[in-house]
């Protein structure tokens, strides 16, 4: 089990780690053009190469969008209550709340624990998540709403094009699959080294604020994961997917909007810190629940 659990967990650690001792030491990395390189180029290539290589049913997919348009209601309401709570701001915390990082740290856990099914249902949850954080999400720090944003994120059109496939039966084309599966296969890469990098270059301040939502985000993650799974009866890995995604840390997009909309960056960076810290710590036990084994 400890193998087990160190084959999961190890790759997530080291290659975040490799970004973070390179953001550390300063060396050159322009984190711009990755980013803009990984959202737009390689992970909708491997949202596209995955879903029209697979024989995930469209059904196991429409029944994860549907868990995860759930859990981001859960967290809604839940997190709004717990900031009331807590006389908290919703508009600078509610979107950390909401917006897990179920992309840079949520999918390569789906794919090390499940497989080619896990990522599969990893980037049905991951689609959901991105159509939300650039409307809703957006809407919720900025004070206004826009649509203009999801049309041209390229990850909502390949996430569609690849469920259209799979529904139709409709293979791609072998070169066309193969540079798709190339233009992928360094989409995780980035996403980790660009976590570790943009994690080293956080300067956290009201730390106080920052470990509430830290500390709320996981735990309030967790526990609306677990009731849309039993709500909808999930089993296998789409079960733990949900599990696994609802509980990541607080998103580094969240820090970015923060500081664009002057809604406390210096907390948002601390709840995206210490919650990644503490999902650090707190991983083995999660995926030994996620996968039935605890």
């Amino acid at each position: 089990m400890t193998a087990e659990l160190a084959a999961i967990i190890a790759p997530v650690f080291l290659i975040a780690g490799i970004g973070f001792v390179w953001g550390r030491m300063r060396l050159p990395f322009d984190t711009a053009t990755i980013t803009a390189i990984a959202t737009n180029v390689s992970t909708p290539a491997l949202i596209l190469a995955t879903l029209a290589g697979l024989k995930v049913g469209a059904g196991a997919l429409s029944e994860m969008m549907l868990a995860v348009a759930l859990t981001l209601v859960g967290f809604g309401v839940a997190g709004g209550l717990a900031l009331l709570l807590f006389r908290m701001s919703l508009r600078a915390f509610l979107t950390p709340m909401m917006m897990a990082n179920v992309g840079n740290m949520g999918l390569p856990l789906c794919l090390f624990a499940f497989g080619e099914e896990g990522l599969a249902l990893g980037i049905a949850c991951f689609a959901v998540n991105a159509a939300w954080h650039f409307t809703g999400g957006i809407a919720l720090v900025s004070g206004r709403m826009t649509f203009r944003t999801v049309l041209r994120t390229p990850v909502i059109h390949a996430s569609l094009i690849g469920i259209a496939l799979m529904a139709t039966g409709t293979a791609l084309p072998a070169w066309l699959q193969n540079t798709l599966d190339v233009l992928g296969g360094i989409a995780i890469p980035l996403m980790l080294i660009a976590l570790g990098v943009s994690l080293a270059s956080l300067e956290a301040r009201s730390l106080r604020e920052g470990a509430v939502v830290a500390v709320l985000r996981l735990s309030v993650g967790l526990c609306v994961g677990f009731a849309v799974a039993e709500l909808l009866s999930l089993e296998g890995a789409a079960r733990g997917v949900i599990l696994i995604q609802s509980a990541m840390p607080v998103a580094v997009f969240n820090y970015l909007f923060a500081a664009a909309y002057e809604q406390r960056p210096g907390a948002v960076a601390g709840s995206v810190l210490i919650s990644t810290a503490i999902s650090f710590l707190t991983m083995p036990f999660l995926l030994l629940f996620a996968m039935g084994r605890l």
